[in-house]
């Protein structure tokens, strides 16, 4: 995991909006943040898809495979550029073909621990990235003992 990875308030992600978009770039943040990979260099990489406009699943499966290497290596995300761009089309792909949005796929999830459960059953995702990825929904998403959400 990314040593002192910035929260989603520290990238711009606005996620009391409950905006699907700014749930997806939290969504992809966290499988950035998720790489045994220095914080700096998550973030840098992080704002190289949005400033290549992929807040969507769609954006990222449409970019494929060279473009999503190409902004990765801009951002000296090297080492996992191949690894991280085939994880970022699957899992884009099999959100979109599963819940169809991160917003179906929240609204299914009582609870934050059915909502890690059905993030890890997603392919390339582990507990460390359903981890980070909670970590940040589940006060937006989840009120007192994680049973009831705001829509």
């Amino acid at each position: 995991m990314a040593k002192n990875a910035s929260n989603a308030r520290q990238l711009g992600i606005h996620l009391s909006s409950k905006r699907e978009k700014e749930l997806f770039k939290w969504f992809l943040a966290s499988l950035l943040f998720a790489k045994p990979i220095q914080s700096e260099v998550a973030v840098r990489a992080y704002q190289e898809l949005m400033r290549a406009r992929l807040t969507t699943p769609g954006a990222v499966r449409r970019a494929g495979w060279d473009r999503l290497v190409a902004l990765l290596d801009r951002a000296h995300y090297a080492r996992y550029d191949f690894s991280t761009a085939t994880k970022l089309l699957a899992v884009c792909e099999e959100l979109e073909q599963r819940y169809g949005s991160l917003k179906r796929l929240l609204a299914q999830s009582k609870e934050p621990s059915e909502l890690s459960r059905k993030l890890q059953e997603l392919k390339h995702m582990g507990p460390v990235t359903a981890r980070i990825f909670l970590r940040e929904i589940r006060p937006v998403w989840y009120r007192k003992l994680g049973s009831s959400r705001r829509d």
